[in-house]
């Protein structure tokens, strides 16, 4: 499907690899007066209804005739709900709420509308750390999160996010370990210890990004790289001597530490463990933390208070780099939407953009990426994971932003879970990935 659709160009896109698409105009149109709805397309997770419950409370105080309406389908579907409909130049949603790494297939098809006009006369970029601002909108970047002021942008942040780590206080002490290869060894301890807890527990799944963004991170901390993106080249740089390390010690070190049956988990599973007290050390995107200290939700304690005494929430260890995998997501037009709703859209990202309503946005449970609004006391204050997101900004590192990165991705998805799983043993998993991948971006489909 992926291939497919990356073959496909869309009104104004070449599918040549160049940026294409229609530029949205610098001033927003007169906005319509009738009753309308403004649609957004996200995957099932709690941050979709609460931007739902947050742009309904909030947007129609400005524009009292506008409904929000964000539709959600399975993570795994994400991405060919949106494509599908841009390959049919027809879209029920308005705003697609993409990836960093969808944006090149979407330029390159001409999906989405050039906001560079737009953003100039209404976004002030210097409230955003620039890597934010290129991951979540530029195309196309000849570095990976690196802000080129010369370069379009097709979207503007929603949704910041990265990983944070979630341990047990109560089992391996207050201070979180500081290395990655100590992050491993008190969880080994914590296991020997508690018979029933798992030491770890983490992404697996082979589905979205899941078992991928897990290897990467591995990947980064020990100082690998997934490619050279000046040459294009994969095999040979993901597949070196640090990318071969991480995945030994994703796979046989890492492995041997989570709960039996878990080589499928994502984000519920994660979460679950963490709730019921089953894992001493987890990872997770900040996102989709926040059920994690409702008493609700969690064994740990009646209160979020008894909750957070035996709950902590740190930034990633380090070892021999200190990388953190980029989360969240970028607001982007539909080219195929009505011009009254491309109006609307226009006028809603210049308002969700504005310093005040970032911060209400922070205090709603959203992860803002204006550096103002990240450093409030409205979202540091709004969780006990916050600190962590605004902590790790500026070491995060991206996947690749490419047009085949859906191919890329599946790849890669593929083979760790396989490793993991026991199918491939990690070198061949690694092999195969470099291999394979190489082949997507030299254009012979990695001999799949």
């Amino acid at each position: 499907m992926a291939a497919a659709l990356a073959a496909c160009g869309g009104a104004d896109g070449g599918g040549d690899g160049e940026a294409g698409g229609t530029k949205a105009p610098a001033t927003i149109p007169e906005l319509s007066d009738e009753e309308q709805t403004l649609s957004f397309v996200w995957f099932e997770w709690p941050p979709a209804q609460a931007l739902e419950d947050f742009a309904n409370a909030e947007y129609t105080k400005e524009r009292p005739n506008v409904t929000v309406e964000v539709n959600t389908v399975p993570n795994a579907n994400w991405h060919d709900a949106m494509f599908t409909q841009f390959a049919a130049q027809q879209t029920d949603f308005d705003i697609a709420i993409l990836d960093s790494q969808h944006i090149g297939e979407a330029v390159t098809n001409g999906n989405i509308l050039d906001l560079t006009d737009f953003v100039n006369e209404n976004i002030d970029v210097d409230a955003y750390d620039p890597y934010l601002l290129a991951a979540y909108g530029q195309y196309p970047q000849a570095e990976t999160g690196q802000r080129d002021e010369n370069a379009s942008l097709y979207g503007l942040p929603l949704l910041g996010d990265t990983w944070t780590m979630i341990y047990r206080k109560d089992l391996i002490g207050d201070e979180p370990p500081e290395t990655w290869d100590e992050m491993i060894a008190a969880a080994q301890k914590c296991q020997d210890e508690n018979p029933s807890v798992s030491g770890l527990a983490f992404h697996q799944a082979n589905g979205s990004d899941a078992a991928a963004v897990t290897y990467n991170t591995v990947n980064g901390v020990y100082g690998g790289n997934l490619w050279d993106s000046a040459d294009k080249k994969i095999d040979g740089v993901i597949n070196d001597e640090a990318g071969q390390k991480a995945m030994d010690v994703l796979v046989n070190e890492m492995k041997p530490l989570t709960a039996r049956g878990s080589g499928n988990w994502f984000i519920d599973e994660v979460n679950a463990a963490v709730a019921q007290g089953k894992a001493c050390i987890a990872f997770q995107w900040i996102a989709a933390a926040g059920g994690l200290v409702d008493p609700a939700q969690s064994t740990l304690g009646t209160t979020e208070d008894e909750i957070l005494d035996k709950l902590g929430f740190a930034t990633l260890p380090t070892q021999e780099s200190d990388v953190v995998p980029l989360g969240g997501m970028g607001m982007h037009i539909s080219a195929y939407a009505p011009d009254d709703r491309q109006a609307e859209a226009l006028n809603f990202m210049r308002w969700f953009e504005q310093e005040d309503i970032q911060k209400k946005w922070a205090a709603a449970g959203g992860v803002p990426a204006r550096t103002d609004a990240i450093q409030s006391p409205e979202f540091l204050e709004a969780g006990p994971f916050n600190q962590v997101y605004a902590d790790s900004v500026a070491r995060m590192r991206d996947m690749w932003n490419v047009p085949e990165y859906a191919q890329l991705i599946d790849i890669e998805n593929t083979n760790v879970n396989a490793a993991l799983n026991g199918a491939k043993s990690p070198e061949d998993a690694l092999n195969d990935i470099a291999q394979q991948q190489q082949g997507v971006l030299d254009g012979d489909g990695g001999g799949l």
